[in-house]
């Protein structure tokens, strides 16, 4: 794996993270403000849990 998979990984993060808005801006206001009313607490879970599959996924599909 070189540094241009790097960048286009990323680059395709920026794509996907960007449907949502784009698509629904409503929606997607009204779910960013649930995700404000969590506690510290919670949001680091769900931030372990986002590691977790994603160190999954690329184990089995490297």
């Amino acid at each position: 794996m070189d540094s241009s998979s790097l960048w286009q990984a990323l680059a395709l993060v920026l794509v996907i993270e960007g449907l949502l808005p784009f698509v629904s801006p409503g929606r997607w206001r009204s779910t960013f403000t649930q995700i404000l009313q969590l506690s510290d607490g919670q949001l680091r879970f769900f931030g372990l849990c986002s590691v977790a599959l994603g160190l999954l996924a690329l184990w089995l599909l490297a």
